[in-house]
């Protein structure tokens, strides 16, 4: 199987899991990775909203590139209204030139009125279907001017565009809206809606393919559409050194990361779906009580195969494809810094994951 193959440029790394902070980057550190990425062959470089806006580095990426497409995943959406979440993606879709995909996640309760600032009105899911069918109206309205399309719903009302602030009709009117998924809400929502799926990484490959997979396929049925139209992106956790050593240090790094997103209690159901309800308990108490080196003890090996691509660099692009099947189409590979310096390795791995 063919697997379209995205990067990331500023995602996190161990010392923000670990809760060190992170390094500062610059306007043209942001713009080489994004030609790098796109001289390498990837299909898509996404940026993440891990302490940085999603957007704005987009916009240097897509002036110094002409071919990769570009992406936020994920942008979080009820902190910003849809009209300034649709004004963003219509110009990011229009300055690529038809590269931009507008990734958008929902967040948790706490973080949205904690750490944002701003309220949460009601459930996640709905809330999030308003959003997705709000901006569609409003593109609509910005492709055509003369004929607006409104929406009224129970927490979006879009009924005015003057045409002073609208942005006028753009050659590559369609974004498509990929949104982030761990339960099975968003995932049938997506099938109905959108043109993808991000699966959140703390997802397993069982999980994926058993439960986010058939929910999807159930929501584009329900739309008149194939599961075939969907784009799944994976994102799995990797594991991975050019030598036995370099596994073992990438193994105990990762454990880290894994930690931080399984003491989420809003991915609880990932953790019973392996019959790992206690691993979730206890994570989440370590991570009140700001424990954040002590969650990676939590996690043992077995958990970390289930979760993770665990390998050398030569064995990496078979795994990953055979794991990846009947679940992903596409694949978000946050890699390790060496790998991402050895490019003709890169190169070649890649070359692999295109491959039929």
């Amino acid at each position: 199987m063919s697997l379209k193959v995205e990067s990331v440029i500023l995602g996190p790394e161990t010392d923000q899991y670990a809760g060190r902070g992170q390094d500062a980057q610059s306007l043209a550190s942001i713009a080489e990775a994004g030609r790098r990425a796109e001289r390498l062959g990837f299909d898509v470089v996404n940026t993440p909203e891990a302490g940085h806006d999603p957007f704005l580095p987009l916009g240097i990426v897509a002036e110094h590139t002409s071919r990769i497409r570009i992406g936020t995943n994920v942008a979080v959406a009820f902190p910003r209204s849809p009209m300034a979440t649709a004004q963003v993606a219509w110009d990011l879709q229009h300055l690529s030139g038809g590269r931009f995909q507008l990734g958008l996640g929902t967040q948790v309760k706490g973080h949205i009125q904690r750490r944002y600032a701003t309220p949460w009105t009601g459930a996640p899911g709905p809330r999030l279907r308003e959003y997705i069918q709000c901006m569609q109206s409003m593109f609509r309205t910005f492709q055509n001017p003369d004929q607006p399309t409104y929406f009224e719903g129970e927490h979006y009302q879009y009924t005015m565009m003057s045409p002073f602030f609208n942005p006028g009709p753009i050659e590559y009117p369609d974004v498509p809206i990929y949104i982030a998924a761990v339960n099975t809400y968003n995932a049938k929502l997506c099938g109905e809606l959108c043109a993808g799926l991000r699966a959140h990484p703390i997802a397993t490959f069982a999980y994926s393919r058993d439960v986010l997979t058939p929910a999807i396929e159930q929501g584009a049925k329900k739309a008149g559409r194939k599961l075939a139209d969907i784009d799944i992106v994976g994102s799995p956790f990797l594991a991975l050194g050019a030598d036995e050593e370099g596994v073992g240090k990438a193994r105990e790094a990762l454990k880290q990361h894994i930690s931080f997103y399984a003491s989420t209690r809003t991915y609880q159901s990932v953790l019973k779906h392996h019959g790992w309800d206690d691993l979730g308990s206890k994570l989440h108490e370590l991570s009140v009580q700001g424990k954040w080196t002590e969650l990676p003890g939590q996690i043992t090996d077995d958990m970390l195969e289930e979760w993770a691509i665990v390998g050398t660099y030569d064995e990496f692009p078979a795994a990953l494809k055979a794991r990846a099947a009947g679940s992903y189409s596409s694949v978000l590979l946050d890699l390790p810094k060496a790998l991402l310096q050895d490019e003709d390795r890169l190169a070649d791995i890649l070359k692999q994951l295109h491959e039929e």
